[in-house]
């Protein structure tokens, strides 16, 4: 019996020693192997792989002899466009038709258009102007020398479209130019929803379908 519990124990003791202690061992004297290898400063240290740390490359606002004007920064080479930057002089562009404004925007309204003039308009036009375009947002509520158009004016709803787009792209007045902030399909998108904002300020129960008037009474 005594034999057998001595085998029983030793058994034991060798599972816990292979199993466990063994690579736990290991584990210990990997990390100690480890954290003796970063602590050893080396100059220049020692690399197996470099990983791009050193490349040939100019650093900007640097001085090189390569060029003649000993700068390192060059200029884009004359007359090419960035990939994705490619626009041509169209009315969709510039909101122009030759030397006039376009009158109504070369874009087809739908619904999901609408939908994206709303969400923009709050974002980058109801500070200012408020969400109804009455000129009365929270920017000129806290500066008083502040004043935006009110956009449901007469003299706004007779703009033309491309009037509004290059508004929107070059600033006027106080208003800055937005042309980094909003593309130019958002663009057009704002207008799209201010004239239905411009529509609704002024509409009249004729307005309605006829067979939709007694919904609003």
């Amino acid at each position: 019996m005594k034999k057998g519990t001595d085998t029983f124990f030793n058994v034991e003791l060798h599972w816990i020693g292979g199993y466990c202690l063994l690579p736990l061992i290991c584990v210990l004297l990997a990390v100690l192997f480890l954290n003796g290898c970063s602590s050893i400063q080396r100059t220049p240290p020692f690399e197996l792989w470099d990983d791009m740390k050193r490349q040939e490359k100019f650093l900007p606002q640097t001085q090189t002899d390569l060029f003649s004007d000993e700068r390192s920064s060059r200029r884009p080479v004359e007359n090419t466009i960035a990939r994705g930057h490619m626009t041509e002089d169209t009315a969709y562009y510039t909101g122009m038709d030759g030397e006039n404004y376009v009158g109504k925007m070369p874009v087809t309204v739908t619904l999901d258009l609408l939908k994206t003039g709303q969400t923009k308009f709050n974002i980058y036009c109801t500070p200012c102007h408020d969400r109804e375009g009455m000129g009365v947002g929270i920017v000129p509520q806290h500066a008083a020398n502040w004043q935006p158009s009110n956009l449901m004016e007469d003299r706004v709803v007779q703009f033309a479209d491309g009037d509004i787009f290059n508004v929107i792209t070059s600033g006027r007045r106080s208003m800055p130019s937005y042309r980094f902030q909003i593309l130019v399909e958002d663009r057009w998108a704002i207008i799209s929803y201010l004239r239905v904002l411009q529509r609704a300020k002024r509409n009249t129960i004729e307005d309605v379908p006829a067979d939709m008037r007694s919904n609003l009474q």
